[in-house]
């Protein structure tokens, strides 16, 4: 475009990136997409996806090197030896944990769309309206009938795989043909809902793998080897969905290796007039102008570039009048639940391997029960055999051992919790100019604990798995509480949170800035507070919603 001008301007490539990039094109937008990793076109860019574990030099495992280079992203297990470029080089991209925060990060179109778990579930109206009930926080300036309607658009274009349950705490959408339990899962859900008289469900999960052809995409074949892309387009990700249907507008310009350093702020149009960018390759700066910004560089990525957006109009970062940018940073907390081996059996297997588990939807604190903490927390997990990695008692060598791994092993099933975080004013991100990252930009300091409210849920989420494996029918049960710190979950929310009042928010019932209309910020940083269900489907719906406003607003001259 003529001097470096467009209609809009989508800062990040990712799964709210990449719908706001869809949606403003096929509109009619002019639009760049910016994002400041390398380029991965669909399908050439899995190198991994069809190797074999034992191809693999390490066979999975760090090499001193890696762990050297990703003293973060080493801590958990999504980074390996199997896809180890998709994750960011920690040592470029320091950040201060003024209290550990583990930030998992990566920096290339499509990023964590290529590597997220692809659970899939709408927030309910008891999501929507907790913040105004427990008088926490502020309240939402939207309900479920306001997203509903876009849950329905995006679930009918990605695709996802689930059962229609008619539950109030965790909506029915728009579902392909459903994955199957297992036979062991089965008979788990019916003695649950036998014992509890249906107040706690298992159902099958419902995730964005495809059981059925879907908008020219194959279907999953149950290899669960998503987190080295997929070269069938199986699962739901920029590149598979939402990029080629922005490229087949002809009105998407997509510029990798642009690091969006500040957005720019023309105080007499009181709008924002474009952005700054650092090229990642050259560090050369470069300055890109649009009618509207969208945001959705991912939470922590959008805090750094609002904050670090400052001028004389707005000295705390852009849109900041309320003081709240920055804050209410959340996430989900986890790592906590019980497993049990399972007798009998012994005659049965199941197909493949299914790349997707059960799901137990919420039922503390609703529908008249009462805790000591207030919101709840869900289950995902499954049940299955040993396979040949297993060890075998008394065996670990020769003929014998290679006999016995040519044999399933014994039956077991794990629940694992993810509960809700509240949103706390104090846990918060902020600029810490005294460190630089590889480009010379200043880092984020990132201040967040899990409170006593969480710590008191842990104690159920524990206990009550213990409890439903044990209605079950299983003998030999283990619980276990690993501990869980804010981040690990990779399901971080808040810092520009929605709201009804200027004066209490950054954003309002659009997700649109109240203090600079021009600027949408669509991805996690949006949300006010975090149920306990996966929030990436919600950023989808609140993405095509906000884009659709946009355009409206801009037709209108408003903006």
């Amino acid at each position: 475009m003529a001097d470096n001008t467009y209609d809009a301007i989508v800062i990040g490539s990712g799964i709210s990136g990449g719908w706001a990039a869809k949606e403003l094109t096929e509109k009619g937008l002019k639009t760049l997409l910016l994002e400041r990793g390398r380029n991965i076109e669909h399908v050439k860019d899995y190198p991994t996806a069809m190797m074999r574990v034992w191809e693999f030099p390490h066979r999975g495992r760090l090499t001193t090197e890696m762990k050297a280079s990703h003293p973060v992203q080493k801590r958990d297990y999504p980074y390996n030896e199997f896809a180890p470029d998709l994750w960011v080089n920690d040592l470029d991209c320091p950040y201060t944990e003024v209290k550990r925060f583990d930030w998992y990060r990566g920096f290339h179109v499509g990023g964590r769309s290529l590597m997220w778990g692809r659970q899939s579930y709408r927030w309910s109206e008891f999501d929507f309206e907790a913040n105004a009930k427990d008088g926490i926080a502020v309240d939402w300036p939207i309900r479920y009938a306001d997203v509903a309607p876009w849950y329905d658009y995006v679930e009918r274009f990605i695709g996802v795989n689930g059962s229609v349950e008619g539950l109030p705490q965790l909506p029915d959408g728009q579902f392909l043909p459903p994955m199957e339990m297992n036979c062991v899962e089965k008979d788990v859900a019916a003695r649950l809902k036998a014992h509890y008289g249906g107040k706690r469900a298992m159902v099958m999960g419902r995730s964005a793998n495809l059981t059925q052809p879907h908008n020219g995409r194959g279907t999953c074949q149950y290899r669960n080897l998503c987190a080295r892309g997929c070269p069938f387009g199986a699962y739901f990700s920029t590149q598979s969905s939402t990029l080629p249907a922005a490229v087949a507008t002809g009105n998407l310009t997509l510029r990798p290796f642009s690091i969006v350093n500040r957005i720019l702020y023309d105080k007499d149009k009181k709008r924002a007039s474009g952005v700054l960018v650092i090229d990642a390759e050259t560090n050369q700066s470069i300055e890109y102008k649009a009618k509207v910004v969208f945001v959705c560089a991912s939470t922590l990525a959008s805090a750094f570039i609002l904050l670090n957006s400052v001028d004389e109009s707005f000295p705390d970062g852009i849109g900041n009048t309320s003081g709240q940018l920055g804050h209410n940073l959340m996430d989900h907390h986890f790592r906590c639940g019980a497993s049990a081996k399972v007798d009998g059996y012994e005659d049965k297997y199941y197909y493949g391997r299914r790349p997707n588990g059960i799901y137990i939807p919420r039922f503390r604190n609703l529908f008249g029960d009462k805790r000591d903490y207030i919101r709840g927390f869900g289950y995902q997990g499954g049940a299955s055999r040993e396979g040949w990695a297993r060890e075998v008692a008394e065996l670990n060598i020769g003929g014998e051992f290679k006999d016995a791994l040519c044999e399933p092993g014994q039956w077991s099933m794990g629940i694992g919790a993810f509960g809700e975080m509240l949103p706390y004013y104090e846990n918060r991100v902020f600029i810490d100019k005294s460190k630089k990252d590889k480009w010379g930009q200043p880092v984020l300091a990132i201040d967040c604990e899990l409170k006593e409210n969480e710590k008191k849920m842990r104690v159920d989420m524990v206990n009550d798995a213990a409890e439903m494996l044990e209605v079950a029918g299983f003998k030999k049960i283990n619980t276990y509480d690993n501990g869980s710190f804010p981040g690990m979950a990779i399901h971080e929310m808040g810092t520009a949170r929605m709201g009804r009042d200027p004066k209490t928010s950054v954003l309002n019932r659009w997700n649109q800035m109240h203090d600079v209309p021009n600027v949408f910020v669509t991805d996690g940083s949006c949300m006010t507070s975090a149920a306990c269900q996966n929030p990436s489907l919600t950023y989808m719906a609140l993405t095509a919603r906000a884009a659709d406003f946009a355009v409206s607003e801009l037709k209108k001259g408003n903006l």
